[in-house]
């Protein structure tokens, strides 16, 4: 009855029943499948040694530590290093100097100015783009700076209002504000600059009803809106 098992299972053991109560060693299994093996007597494993193996035995759990280890070192050698899927890399030019970051994904161009650059002239009004005190120029256009992520500007130019001019030297729309009053507590004041400047190259009518619209994305709580349009009409009369 035995030898008919043994015929009907290719794959099982043959030795006598003394050899069989000897205790079953991984490394008997290995010898089983004719394992190559390398000039110090361990097994080499291939992915069809392994899967012959495995398929024999039906115990991948009593692979031997060399032949698992030689398995295992070339999948880690060839996995790739990655950067963490979260961070992105940009460069940007900011105020003329060029400026590299690694930041997270969800960074937006205002937290990335004010929270990483100390560019705090940009205002964190509404964090919604409905108030305007947050305004910047990108590549010469006004954009809301808090409804737009960093990782967009890769390669963009950056315009805040401490680039468009100093005490010093001032831009002369800065110039314009400061002699019609055009502020009061001036927390919007810098977006109110910014978007006047960007208005000095769009298609805008002359009249103070067409400076108005043009500026309506700019909220001041303080009033000084007469000012402020006072200040735009002086520079575009003067250009």
């Amino acid at each position: 009855m035995r030898e008919n098992q043994q015929e009907d299972f290719p794959g099982a053991d043959r030795h006598s029943d003394a050899d069989n109560s000897a205790p079953h060693s991984p490394f008997n299994v290995a010898e089983n499948t004719n394992l190559p093996s390398d000039g110090n007597g361990a097994p080499q494993l291939t992915r069809r040694s392994f899967l012959m193996w495995v398929g024999s035995s039906g115990a991948a759990t009593a692979l031997p530590a060399a032949a698992a280890s030689a398995f295992a070192a070339p999948m880690a050698a060839s996995a790739p290093v990655t950067m963490d899927p979260g961070l992105v890399n940009v460069r940007l030019t900011v105020n003329d100097v060029v400026r590299d970051a690694q930041v997270d994904v969800r960074t937006s161009l205002l937290d990335y100015l004010r929270e990483n650059l100390q560019l705090t002239g940009t205002k964190k009004g509404c964090d919604h783009g409905q108030c305007g005190a947050c305004t910047v120029h990108v590549n010469g256009r006004r954009v809301n700076s808090c409804l737009s992520f960093v990782a967009m500007h890769d390669g963009d130019t950056v315009t805040t209002i401490e680039g468009l001019g100093t005490p010093d030297r001032m831009h002369p729309m800065q110039a314009a504000f400061v002699a019609h009053d055009g502020l009061q507590c001036g927390y919007c004041t810098a977006g109110q600059i910014m978007s006047a400047t960007a208005l000095l190259k769009e298609p805008c009518g002359r009249s103070d009803a067409d400076i108005k619209e043009a500026m309506s994305g700019n909220i001041c709580r303080c009033g000084a809106y007469s000012n402020i349009v006072a200040a735009i009409r002086q520079v575009r009369d003067a250009t």
